[in-house]
């Protein structure tokens, strides 16, 4: 059987998760009123692929530096996103 989760993978698991969600609530938002509608509709897929191809080369380890890199990644992705927002509003 295998292991049980640490919290360390826990957290990393739910700290991968909530920019995912935030980014299908972006598409939701791009897709009803048509703005920034090609970043809404590209940022869940990269965050699907990015987070499949990182596990995968971390061999499944959540921990893995390579995997903590790319979260981090989708976090300033989200910044970004939010200071465009901002500006626009």
């Amino acid at each position: 059987m295998a292991d049980p989760l640490t919290l360390k993978q826990k957290v990393l698991f739910f700290a991968a998760a909530l920019p995912f969600l935030i980014s299908l609530g972006v598409a939701g938002y791009a897709i009803n009123s048509g703005v920034l509608l090609g970043f809404g509709i590209a940022w869940p897929i990269l965050q699907v692929f990015g987070y499949y191809s990182t596990l995968k080369m971390a061999k499944g380890d959540v921990a893995h530096p390579l995997f903590t890199t790319q979260i981090a990644l989708h976090y300033i992705v989200l910044v970004l996103f939010v200071a465009i927002m901002s500006r626009v509003v």
